[in-house]
């Protein structure tokens, strides 16, 4: 019988390429672009298949720990483990540390599919096909990546070029080529042969291992010593900070693969999207008769070939062509399609004026390994939130310094606890929280707990929490 694959998922990124909806502490992979499910749900679905694979291994970072934990539990998927990078240290440390945890847990003849957590594919039949022959390959000793088969002259991917075909229906690498410019990626395409680099690899532990201790062995010591002094916190494995910061800031193209003798690429025709400007988002979308990607919550009147979409407010767009139009909860951005792959240029500049900086990096709703908040109004010595809080969950333990709390319960039921008293409040019901009182918040119920909570104090910042009891271990 052959043995399973097990997932490696890379979900640590903070991109803000597709700003206003995407952003430092919420990037692109916990987001709802189009549809019902997050890049990184699409991803866990994709790897969901128990004859194909072993539950995945997720590599993310502290600040994402309960979003990817939280985004799990709603697809009812098990993961093997969470791994926490103390640094950002890129994917050749990242890859390591999956890898001798999967060496631990398994053994070395374990095949390892690494996999972004923040791309769009189509998983269809040819999609699979691509993944049995990567697979097959892995098998046979070769450290395998996906070629995207592509389908215009793009340039901000790197291309593979592809040499002899191998008996698994692979190609070893003949090279890699860095982005190129418009006129080198279009002889290219049309000389055929190469490739879109995916960033999606396959590779067994053992040959990992290997080229690693012959390429990047400082890599490898660092990650081998981060797993070695790790520690579990929960439902997750904390990587040694000293360890893994010790390693190279290099990605696993550089450090292995434009370097070994044993690179194969696996001509892959399935549709494929990094989603890297709001132009790509429009181009994998599904277009209307007018050639727009409109969200829900939009009137588009007299518009062609533009992308509108919308996270709260309604968009109602009249008479433009070829833009790009996303509002957030409390940023819009307007501009060309064509344009959109400079949309970092105008996070940089929000981000160096201290009146804007904040834009760049939270949302108005933050999610918490509860359930979460939404600022709703700011004032001076006053802030509304809406609170939800997950069936069955419950809040610190906690106390404030400065402020007091109104709580309106607007759906389902609360269990509040104030000092020894604990009362049950249902909808329509409210309570009062005096500054420097003990309380909790709990849900009890079976349906998402709403409320609306009403800060008063002469200080209202999230540090103005003192945990007593946390059962996830915040202090």
């Amino acid at each position: 019988m052959t043995q399973k694959i097990v997932p490696v998922i890379m979900a640590g990124g903070k991109g803000t390429r597709l700003w206003p909806l995407s952003r430092a502490a919420a990037p692109k992979q916990f987001i709802q672009f189009i549809g019902d499910k997050t890049l990184f749900q699409e991803t866990l679905l994709r790897v969901s298949d128990p004859t194909l694979y072993e539950p995945p291994v997720v590599l993310t970072n502290e600040e994402f720990r309960f979003l990817v934990a939280e985004q799990a539990r709603e697809l009812d998927i098990d993961l093997a483990a969470i791994l926490l990078e103390p640094v950002a240290r890129n994917t050749a440390a990242a890859v390591a540390a999956a890898a001798t945890l999967v060496r631990d847990r398994f053994d070395e003849d374990t095949v390892m599919h690494v996999l972004g957590s923040d791309y769009e594919i189509l998983a269809d039949d040819t999609y699979f096909d691509s993944v049995r022959i990567a697979a097959a390959t892995a098998r046979e000793g070769k450290l395998v990546t996906f070629g995207i088969e592509p389908t215009e002259p793009a340039t901000g991917y790197g291309y593979i070029e592809g040499g002899k075909t191998l008996s698994t229906g692979a190609r070893a690498v003949a090279r890699f080529i860095e982005k190129p410019p418009a006129n080198k990626a279009e002889d290219m395409v049309a000389s055929g042969g190469f490739y879109w680099n995916s960033g999606m690899f396959m590779f067994s532990v053992s040959r990992l291992l290997t080229e690693m201790r012959t390429f990047a062995a400082e890599s490898l010591k660092a990650a081998e010593m981060a797993v070695a002094k790790g520690s579990s916190d929960l439902d997750f494995i904390r990587l040694d900070k000293a360890a893994f910061a010790a390693s190279p800031n290099i990605s696993i193209d550089y450090a292995i693969m434009e370097k070994t003798s044993n690179a194969a690429v696996v001509p892959s025709p399935f549709k494929w999207s990094d989603l890297g400007s709001w132009d790509s988002v429009w181009k994998s979308g599904t277009r209307d008769a007018d050639g727009n990607v409109a969200a829900a919550n939009t009137t588009v009147v007299n518009t062609k070939n533009s992308l509108i979409m919308t996270h709260g407010v309604h968009l109602a767009v009249q008479g433009m062509d070829d833009i790009a139009v996303i509002a957030s909860e409390d940023a819009v951005y307007v501009g060309r399609l064509q344009d959109s792959q400079d949309v970092g240029n105008i996070v940089k500049m929000l981000a160096a004026a201290p009146s804007t900086s904040q834009l760049t990096e939270t949302h108005p709703t933050s999610y918490r390994p509860w359930g979460g908040y939404t600022s709703v109004l700011n004032g001076d010595r006053f802030q509304v939130k809406r609170i939800f809080v997950t069936p069955g969950k419950k809040l610190s333990l906690q106390k404030h310094h400065h402020r007091s709390e109104h709580w309106i319960v607007v759906k389902g039921t609360a269990e509040v606890t104030i000092g020894e008293n604990v009362q049950m409040l249902r909808e329509n019901e409210s309570v009062y929280i005096p500054l420097g009182e003990i309380h909790r918040l709990a849900n009890p119920g079976k349906i998402m707990l709403e409320l609306i909570e009403v800060q008063t104090g002469s200080y209202l910042g999230e540090d103005d929490i003192i945990r007593i009891v946390d059962e996830f271990g915040r202090s």
